[in-house]
């Protein structure tokens, strides 16, 4: 049976109580502990039943399984939470299995109001279930309640306008200055409720963002676990190993490409990111960012159109910047396009003689609905889910690429047909001032250095994580010969500085005793040491922190995690010029 009524006091109506669980065993259970509380019990089989039910009925409480086959007890949850007359329905989670606290923070947020163990204790679950059926009863009276004081407010409003009619000038003037109050409140009322809707629109983001972040995260470290699996089986072919150390170096890569983009956003909407600007071509500028899409451009075997003006133009940036937007948006493009497509990237000099010059990046693939075309440049925004531009990437590449042309006195938007139509993003940019002197090259970033050839060197390696120490240690020593010795600790490190007289120190900031900045110090403080090049590997990545570096004495400043062949010509470079 379905459903199971009870004897009900005389007078009191009874309360609707859905038991939601697949094994009717367990269903009878409920009923059995639940019958003294006299309300009318509802059997569901399923989350799917438990829905039906809910359309058809208002329950003052569920006991919902949290393991059901098909749509378990969150999912349920979850469908519950988006019908407007179930959404307010108290929910008892009922599990037979240890749950963790993400779990449970979980069932909170979709409306749990308690959790209930198997096997039952029937006092407990009785007395919960009355507690929320007796705040049921009580809402409805306080419903009928209010019914009758509507019913009050429109006799009293009748006999006030009455009275109106008969007062006198100054219950009018009375009457006008609660009106205003009136409308003043209203006002409020409006705004809490914008407020509001607000709020959960970025609530809803969050938890949307949280789930993107997720599934950017574990798709690299997935594809890195399988290329662990394949390096632990004994023998190693060599095809298998240059694949596997391949797909590793590509899914590190994307994950310090996730990592550096969030901590952009980040320095951007705290007003951090300074500006390295110099004059610069903005042709350099475009050829640096078609080298960094173009592998994915030609991984999609997309065709590729660039128009440039035949005279070259100049612009006051940073080239590290620019080069990330004009990349952002022609990855961007590849992205949401149809293997096979077509990506246009042209530079429009017609407004040069004001000041500007339009860069616009076209493609031929998904487009974007017109609700969306502002949108899409909000953080963590992408567009709808039936649109194929949704679940790919952490939604932040737009609003990194309007953050810094903002920064540059520029303007960005989109401009799309609707869905399946293709996209454009327009950027606008300032020129530079005329010069004589040619644009000098974009900036080497601060991890790269000329080459330079030198001998076995003796390096000291001060990291508490053992195994990125021990990993570079050994790439150090088996590729170019390297004499190296570690510390784990910053007092330990001052110590074998001391005696081992090293030729670098590739030194962490954040030690368990001391800092890498104190540390720093006192190797400076050192005779022997003073000239020894000091070279940051670290976690900490803001300006502030590479000026403390630099007060600190260290030489170079890296952020992890370092490609190790850039390494290698730094420490050459380095130590050459310190011999």
């Amino acid at each position: 049976m379905s459903d199971r009524s009870n004897g009900e006091s005389e007078g009191e109506e009874r309360a609707n109580v859905l038991l939601v669980d697949d094994k009717p065993e367990r269903l009878l259970t409920y009923e059995v502990i639940l019958e003294p509380l006299g309300q009318n019990l509802v059997r569901a089989n399923s989350g799917e039943e438990a829905l039906a039910k809910l359309r058809g009925a208002e329950f003052a409480a569920i006991l919902l399984d949290v393991s059901m086959p098909g749509m378990d007890g969150f999912e349920t949850a979850q469908a519950i939470r988006t019908d407007p007359r179930a959404s307010q329905t108290p929910i008892i989670f009922v599990t037979g299995v240890h749950i963790t606290d993400l779990d449970r923070l979980r069932g909170y947020e979709m409306g749990a109001a308690d959790y209930v163990y198997v096997p039952v204790v029937p006092e407990i679950l009785r007395g919960k279930v009355q507690v929320l059926v007796q705040l049921h009863q009580q809402k409805r009276e306080l419903a009928r309640l209010n019914d009758r004081l509507a019913i009050a407010n429109d006799e009293l409003a009748q006999a006030h306008a009455r009275l109106q009619a008969e007062n006198t000038r100054e219950l009018q003037k009375l009457n006008q200055t609660l009106e205003e109050a009136n409308r003043q409140l209203m006002s409020e009322v409006a705004e809490r409720k914008k407020a509001e809707a607000l709020l959960r629109d970025a609530a809803r983001r969050k938890d949307e963002y949280i789930s993107i972040l997720a599934h950017e995260l574990r798709n690299p470290l997935a594809a890195m676990q399988s290329g662990i699996e394949l390096l632990s089986g004994n023998p190693v072919h060599e095809s298998r190993l240059k694949w596997s150390r391949d797909l590793l170096r590509r899914q590190l890569k994307h994950l310090r490409r996730l990592i550096d983009d969030l901590l952009d956003v980040s320095r951007i909407t705290s007003g951090r990111v300074q500006l390295r600007r110099e004059r610069l071509s903005l042709e350099n500028v475009i050829s640096h960012s078609l080298d960094a899409a173009t592998p994915l451009i030609d991984e999609k075997a997309h065709r590729l159109f660039v128009d440039m003006p035949p005279h070259p133009l100049y612009v006051d940036g940073d080239p590290v910047r620019l080069t990330q937007v004009f990349g952002n948006l022609l990855t961007n493009a590849a992205k949401y396009t149809e293997e096979g497509g077509e990506i246009s990237l042209t530079v429009d000099a017609a407004e040069a003689s004001a000041g500007w010059v339009t860069v616009r990046v076209r493609d031929n693939g998904a487009g974007i609905p017109t609700d969306m075309l502002e949108r899409v440049f909000e953080l963590f925004t992408q567009a709808d889910a039936q649109n194929s531009r949704s679940q790919m990437g952490l939604g932040i590449g737009l609003a990194l690429a309007r953050g810094l042309v903002e920064l540059h006195g520029g303007t960005v938007h989109a401009v799309s047909d609707g869905p399946g139509k293709g996209a454009e993003f327009v950027v606008r940019l300032p020129l530079a001032g005329a010069a004589s002197e040619t644009a000098q090259p974009a900036s080497l970033p601060d991890d790269a250095g000329a080459v330079a050839s030198i001998g076995p060197l003796r390096l000291l390696i001060i990291d508490d994580n053992e195994d990125l120490a021990r990993g570079l240690a050994m790439y150090l020593k088996e590729t170019s010969g390297h004499e190296v010795r570690l510390a784990h600790t910053g007092q330990r490190g001052i110590a074998e500085a001391l005696t081992f007289q090293p030729d670098a120190v590739l030194l962490d900031i954040g030690l368990p005793d001391i800092d890498g900045y104190e540390v720093a110090r006192r190797l400076r403080e050192q005779a022997g040491l003073r000239e020894v090049p000091l070279i940051a590997i670290t976690g900490f990545s803001s300006e502030s922190d590479r000026k403390r570096a630099e007060s600190a004495g260290f030489d170079r400043y890296f952020v992890k995690p370092v490609a190790y062949d850039v390494l290698s010509e730094v420490l050459s470079t380095q130590c050459a010029a310190a011999s």
